[in-house]
């Protein structure tokens, strides 16, 4: 599984720290929804998983990168399970 950060600004130190603390929160939660969907059929396997954190919007995507087969099977439970994910974006001010 692997993240794509998506930032208007450069990301710097405290940037990336948020994006490490992100990543600490998003990984065990999206780790759990792929195994009660994908499990077997992935064998645990979920590194051909890639998403999209857009630090501006502060909204969780599937990125293209993610094979279309996969990407169709998990489209709606993610859309319903993630798309009340936000985080805070008031740390993302200059």
């Amino acid at each position: 599984m692997r993240f794509n950060w998506i930032s208007e600004k450069e990301i710097d130190d405290s940037l990336r720290k948020l994006c490490i603390d992100l990543e600490y929160r998003l990984r065990p939660r999206i780790t759990r929804f792929l195994m009660d969907r994908l499990e077997y059929e992935c064998e645990g396997d979920f590194s051909s998983f890639h998403f999209d954190v857009d630090l501006t919007s502060g909204k969780l995507f599937i990125s293209g990168k993610t094979p279309l087969g996969l990407t169709q099977k998990i489209a709606s439970d993610f859309q319903k399970e993630f798309s009340s994910f936000t985080f805070y974006k008031a740390k993302l001010s200059p």
